[in-house]
């Protein structure tokens, strides 16, 4: 069943599309997963901090952030991150650990079978 999206940001409908192709073409379930909460409205998505990121994931791991990701707290395990936006602080912390941050759509090129990724959400 094909929904509609209802989005004003043309690169997020269209992130939205590439999301659900993937899912169904890999056989991924987390893609779709990831989809549905990038399509809730902006007063149910709540920002993630890097400290949130250091007590939920482990060291070299890689996650995804559906939302912002902000710098409050310290991050001191290196780690793999892909959220929709950064803020740059957030993006220096994440650095300074050792870690890597990459859009949704730069993970879905390197893993489309989502294998070893995990959703924080």
């Amino acid at each position: 069943m094909l929904r509609t999206i209802r989005k004003e940001n043309p690169e997020l409908a269209h992130l939205l599309v590439t999301l659900r192709k993937a899912s169904t073409a890999h056989n991924a379930p987390l893609w779709r997963e990831v989809a549905r909460h990038l399509a809730r409205g902006r007063h149910k998505v709540r920002p993630m901090n890097v400290g949130q990121l250091e007590r939920l994931a482990e060291a070299n791991q890689t996650v995804i952030v559906p939302g912002k990701l902000l710098a409050e707290g310290r991050i001191s395990k290196p780690m793999t991150v892909a959220a929709l936006h950064y803020s740059e602080a957030a993006r220096a912390k994440l650095h300074s650990a050792g870690g890597t941050a990459l859009t949704i759509e730069e993970l879905l090129k390197s893993r489309p079978d989502a294998s070893g990724v995990r959703l924080l959400a």
